[in-house]
């Protein structure tokens, strides 16, 4: 996997929120050491989210080694169902739903159309609709309530790891005080010299629902790094919205 194809995975996945009731957290919450594993995993999960859609307008900038380009892209959630997408002037689209991901760029007239198989090889990640939208919205990529796990933290966060680390697939899930969301997700894969961090360094606060502010995306392999950098804006839950996507014609499809 090279990272190119990392930086197209990434660009996939970005895909929902324009309100006058969002603002920023201040996270000041300070750590207990005395708190379990099992009490963390509690208050992490209520505060799942709650909304039925989400929408937002997402400023994104991506450095690939010494290339650095910046979009702005509308993002629309409706939960568990449908994520979209859309660059300016709808030059680029993409739609995932549960059992597929699709994708066009009118600039180069290239079209996607497949599963999560596919994302899951380049990521080297076994990825799913529910792992893409936990990306998104700042929950854990992986449910906790299936593996047992040991709990530590530093000045600023809790930290989660399982009772027992797989080799071929290491994870730290580190938890923000404050609120109990993440505050940074990290994967690596030491055989295949892969390692994926999300960092989420900033919250806000949308109708009552904790969302993320500020994404960053790091993907490393080998000497390689990519690096992605997301802003939620005019963020909005609740809202009747659409998700209109058609692949046009006479596009060329996109192998990877």
């Amino acid at each position: 996997m090279r990272i190119l194809k990392i930086g197209i995975a990434c660009f996939l996945l970005m895909l929902g929120v324009s309100c006058k009731s969002a603002r920023s957290i201040v996270a000041n919450g300070e750590v207990d050491s005395k708190l379990t594993a099992k009490q963390l995993i509690r208050e992490n999960g209520k505060q799942e989210a709650k909304f039925k859609t989400l929408q937002a307008k997402v400023k994104i900038d991506i450095i690939d080694g010494l290339k650095e380009s910046s979009y702005s892209l509308n993002l629309r959630m409706e939960k568990d169902k449908t994520i979209w997408l859309s660059a300016t002037l709808g030059l680029a689209r993409a739609m995932i739903t549960p059992d597929r991901v699709q994708f066009y760029d009118k600039i180069n007239n290239q079209y996607f159309d497949g599963d999560y198989k596919l994302l899951s090889d380049l990521l080297g990640v076994e990825l799913n609709f529910e792992k893409v939208q936990s990306l998104l919205i700042g929950e854990s990529l992986f449910d906790l309530k299936e593996d047992t796990y040991v709990i530590s933290n530093n000045e600023t966060s809790y930290i989660l790891q399982p009772k027992n680390q797989n080799a071929l697939l290491e994870l730290f899930l580190l938890f923000n005080p404050s609120h109990f969301k993440m505050d940074s997700q990290q994967l690596m894969q030491p055989l295949k010299k892969r390692f994926l961090q999300i960092d989420y360094t900033g919250y806000q606060e949308v109708d009552k629902e904790v969302l993320p502010q500020n994404i960053k995306i790091i993907a490393v392999e080998d000497s390689e790094e990519l690096n992605v950098l997301m802003e939620y804006k005019s963020v909005s839950v609740n809202e009747e919205i659409r998700f209109p996507f058609k692949i046009p014609s006479g596009f060329e499809e996109i192998i990877l």
